[in-house]
């Protein structure tokens, strides 16, 4: 007879075995293209509604990564799923505003760590993943981070949107370090855009992250 205890584990394992097993679509290369196609649409969209309302902002993430790392090698740019935009708190309402005029639908999901995520979906179905991200200028993502974010000033105008300074994409990466912020940092190594003459510019609680990477190119 199976215990109870045993019950529940064998339940439980199931459960996530069911609940992880993908449902495989076919092999596709347009299916690529038009995962990206979907982020640069996002993207385009909100900072246009941004802009439209006059809401200082900046592209900020992986997207920001990319768009730096594309200006000396667009074979080395690494593709993201959702859309990080930097604004001040003060300002989100206006953001809030506009892109919800834009067609996108708000929602706000709370973390374990008891912050949360202030998302924007593409529509009331999407994943908050596939989403515009707001990240807020002058604070920190988790009360531990050693320097908070910069503000939207430290940023460049491009063709359609302004985008973070490297400066400013480098700090929040290092601040971060996850894995991702980690692969994000090994790629601006890579095509020349870091390397050590940038430590003595950092702060001395994120010099030793960059450090680290580069003493260990290979991971």
């Amino acid at each position: 007879m199976i215990g109870l205890r045993n019950y529940c584990q064998n339940a439980v394992a199931f459960t996530k075995s069911e609940r992880m097993t993908p449902v495989l679509g076919p092999f596709s290369m347009e299916r690529v293209v038009n995962a990206v196609e979907r982020v640069r649409q996002r993207l385009l969209k909100a900072t246009a509604a941004l802009q439209a309302a006059g809401v200082p902002y900046a592209v900020a993430g992986g997207n920001a990564v990319a768009l730096w790392v594309s200006r000396v090698d667009e074979a080395a740019v690494r593709t993201t799923q959702d859309v990080d935009i930097l604004v001040r708190r003060p300002s989100f309402h206006e953001a809030r505003t506009a892109l919800e005029a834009a067609g996108f639908v708000y929602r706000h999901e709370r973390s374990i760590d008891g912050g949360g995520i202030d998302a924007f979906l593409d529509d009331a179905q999407a994943k908050v993943r596939n989403a515009v991200h707001i990240i807020f200028a002058g604070e920190r993502v988790r009360p531990e981070e050693p320097v908070a974010n910069p503000d939207v000033t430290e940023s460049e105008q491009a063709t359609d949107y302004r985008v973070l300074s490297l400066a400013a994409v480098v700090q929040i990466k290092l601040t971060a370090f996850r894995d991702k912020d980690r692969t994000h940092l090994r790629d601006l190594i890579d095509v020349g855009l870091l390397d050590a003459t940038w430590l003595p510019r950092l702060p001395d609680s994120l010099a030793p992250r960059l450090k680290q990477l580069l003493d260990t190119p290979g991971g």
